[in-house]
């Protein structure tokens, strides 16, 4: 028994499958009927999750028999799950990545036989790896004034460090060369930034491996341009989001864009695209998302040959013509015709077009201590304490001045939507009812909890405080950024 899955008595794979919702039925079926074709041994155990079960009241999407049996098996093959507009709660997908820890998205990318696109010239073959459960997608989100909504991008050295070392994995199990760590580092010093440096450091390790640091406003500007110079891109979860669908659209569109999110004990594959339910049970979709997706989970349970086999019968199947209605009306094939065809191949090669060889890919072990990092020094420098105000900044300020004045503390600056605006800089911007009021520890002045809340309740005489937040310096360097414009 491997640790990646689990077998029955008689030596089937156990897989845990999820039809899902709209046209998931039929491409999970058509990647079903061409995987036992192909003669792999696996035992199917079909579960619920999505629509029909927000339908029946359960807010996650997700039934406790459909995680049971995820657990047990550790390998899910699951067709696009529906997030009904009015009833349930989070998205069934989120749901499941959020349980298993599947911290990282793994999209291939390649150019396909018999798929035109304005890049059929150009070999394009990369993969983007897309760290998959904090960042942006944490979902953590306040009103903070009527008027002013905050979302916390949150980023940890662990999660950055997971999927940067997933990164390099998936470019040595796929004998790549190079991996491009794209961010918004040079904006989010913080966050992104703690991806760039994870990056960075993790990437000494791996000398076989070209490393680069590219913004990722010039990744995207040049996967359009040159995305054939790619080999294997890792980034953060919005970023990876909407640069894989970028990537995508390269090779032909979402009906070609197949996915796995791995973890440590759990790997969920999939499609990208959603479920489009106008469509479902017309015998017009192309399963041939899913089949890769099915491709890169037969490679997880080390399923090799078969993976290559079938990838080969479909390149045989695109070169001779065969397609659905997403690549072009004319001549298009149903889904289960295209199924048919592909499973008709199986055997051949189509001429000039090689499957990529894998190696088994090692998933990331780091350590599971929650504090990941531990600084030797910390210091408290001040504090920001976010006030909701009608108040211009110049009388916001001269009031928060003479608060300070009896505290530890001095107020250094005032920012409205991360601008400085107090010390007035002479060029005020339009400014709403949201303060970031910064102050900072006096010369020789020391402050604990209880001064930092007797600051807060003084600074909101007259106003409502909604956030604190401790400016610390860690091992000497501070652990905050500067507005705009502040010295």
């Amino acid at each position: 028994m491997s640790s990646r899955y689990t077998l029955t008595p008689d030596g089937r794979t156990r897989v845990t499958v999820i039809p899902g919702d709209g046209i998931g039925p039929e491409v999970v079926d058509a990647t079903r009927r061409i995987l036992d074709a192909a003669g792999v041994r696996i035992a199917w155990e079909e579960h619920q999750a999505g629509a029909s079960v927000f339908r029946q009241g359960l807010a996650t999407g997700v039934p406790e028999a459909t995680i049971r049996s995820i657990r047990e098996t550790r390998v899910a093959l699951k067709g696009p799950l529906e997030t009904p507009v009015g009833y349930g709660e989070k998205s069934a997908n989120v749901t499941l990545r959020k349980l298993f820890e599947t911290f990282g998205n793994v999209r291939p990318v390649r150019r396909l036989p018999g798929v035109p696109t304005p890049f059929s010239d150009r070999p394009i073959d990369l993969v983007v790896v897309r760290e998959n459960v904090e960042d942006l997608y944490a979902g953590i989100e306040h009103m903070q004034t009527p008027g002013v909504a905050q979302c916390l991008k949150l980023m940890s050295r662990k999660g950055c460090e997971k999927i940067v070392r997933l990164a390099f994995e998936v470019a040595r199990a796929e004998g790549r060369k190079k991996v491009h760590c794209a961010t918004k580092a040079n904006i989010m010093k913080l966050t992104e930034g703690l991806m760039k440096r994870t990056f960075e450091e993790v990437a000494k390790e791996y000398p076989d491996l070209e490393a680069h640091h590219i913004i990722i406003d010039n990744c995207c500007h040049q996967l359009v341009r040159t995305p054939e110079q790619f080999d294997v891109i890792v980034t953060s979860n919005m970023n990876g989001d909407i640069m894989s669908d970028l990537t995508s659209g390269l090779v032909g569109g979402l009906g070609f864009a197949p996915g796995a999110n791995l973890g440590s004990e759990v790997a969920i594959f999939e499609a990208v695209h959603g479920s489009a339910p106008k469509h479902a049970g017309k015998d017009v979709i192309n399963p041939t998302a899913m089949l890769l997706s099915g491709l890169m989970m037969l490679r997880h349970i080390d399923e090799f040959e078969a993976a290559e086999l079938i990838e080969n019968a479909l390149y045989v199947t695109l070169a001779e013509g065969a397609h659905t209605r997403d690549v072009k009306p004319a001549g298009a094939l149903g889904t289960r015709a295209f199924t048919d065809r592909i499973i008709g191949n199986l055997g051949r090669h189509a001429a000039g077009w090689k499957v990529r060889h894998h190696e088994r890919l090692q998933i990331p072990d780091v350590s599971p201590r929650l504090d990941f990092v531990r600084p030797e020094t910390r210091e408290l420098a001040g504090v920001d304490v976010f006030l909701e105000s009608a108040e211009s900044p110049a009388e916001i300020g001269q009031a928060l001045e003479q608060v300070a004045a009896a505290t530890p503390f001095r107020l250094k600056m005032i920012s409205n939507r991360g601008t400085r605006v107090h010390p007035d800089p002479g060029n005020l911007p339009d400014c709403v009812d949201h303060w970031r009021c910064r102050f900072v520890l006096r010369e020789g002045h020391q402050a604990d909890d209880p001064a930092i809340f007797a600051l807060a309740a003084a600074a909101s005489e007259g106003r409502r405080w909604m956030h604190l937040e401790k400016l610390e310096r860690l091992d000497g360097a501070p652990g905050w950024t500067k507005a705009q414009g502040e010295d």
